[in-house]
């Protein structure tokens, strides 16, 4: 099986990915991804695998709420952060591992998230992989959560942080509007390394192909992911209302999923 790029690690490696959604306008993508999780989570708590967890932003989330959680990371350095969340009001654990071939016992937890690994394989047989195991791990009737990054986001992002004006970003969005597959030669963090953007059409065959039933598919920001001044608005407890409000009322329009930067694939495995 082969390794991620290096670049794609190079990156996690070198950015803060954990403070990417808990500060500034990051936290729009937090807020409506707890909410989505909150309509389908049992009540009575579970355990939960979270792939691709990072260092645990989601999962000490989880615990608070009574969760049992393991995180799956490729980067060692994540894991090494979320592990130390041990201490949380939930029981959380961290190894590294792969999402195509996951370190875990099929059928032992109550939900899934695949937050991350579908952003980076860029092959479909990769990201069928990822699917399959993330239902193996499942147990029957369980929920599988997979985000996705829209196929628009780098325009709309390029649009919203001035990046379309240079003629090689626009290069970089020509591709990804065509084939889905995202490269960045300058390594930039700011326009995001080695990935795939799914079109919500694609996300939810993917979905289908590898055996899950999708009950949903989420458009998670809309058009509020790109206002210039989110992180302002999100500050206010009126402000953040309105602007989660503006998601709410188009997250299910299929007309405009691919406005949203990110997409859940709210799935189940078949019982």
């Amino acid at each position: 099986m082969d390794r991620p790029a290096p670049e794609i690690l190079r990156h996690y490696e070198t950015i803060e990915e954990g403070r990417r959604i808990v500060e500034g306008p990051g936290r729009l993508e937090l807020l409506r991804t707890r909410e989505v999780l909150g309509r389908y989570l049992p009540a009575t708590p579970g355990a939960v695998l979270d792939v691709g967890g990072a260092t645990g932003v989601h999962a000490e989330w989880l615990a608070s709420q009574g969760h049992r959680v393991h995180v799956v990371d490729l980067v060692p350095r994540h894991v090494e952060v979320a592990s130390r969340l041990g201490g949380s009001p939930g029981l959380v654990t961290a190894e590294v591992g792969d999402a195509r071939a996951l370190p875990v016992d099929d059928e032992a937890f109550d939900a899934v998230l695949l937050f991350g690994p579908l952003y980076h394989l860029t092959e479909i047989e990769d990201r069928l992989l990822a699917w399959r195991e993330a239902q193996r791990a499942v147990r029957p009737g369980g929920y599988v959560f997979a985000a996705a990054i829209s196929r628009f986001a780098s325009l709309f992002d390029g649009l919203a942080r001035g990046f379309l004006f240079d003629p090689l970003f626009r290069q970089i969005v020509k591709r990804d509007l065509r084939e889905g597959q995202h490269r960045n030669p300058t390594d930039s963090p700011h326009w995001f390394t080695t990935a795939y953007f799914h079109h919500p059409d694609d996300l939810r065959q993917e979905a289908e192909t590898a055996g899950a039933t999708v009950v949903e598919i989420v458009g998670v920001e809309g058009l509020a992911g790109w206002l210039p001044d989110l992180a302002e608005r999100l500050d206010s407890a009126e402000g953040r209302e309105a602007v989660l409000e503006s998601a709410r009322c188009v997250e299910s329009e299929p007309s405009l999923l691919g406005l949203s930067a990110h997409l859940i694939a709210v799935t189940r495995r078949r019982p």
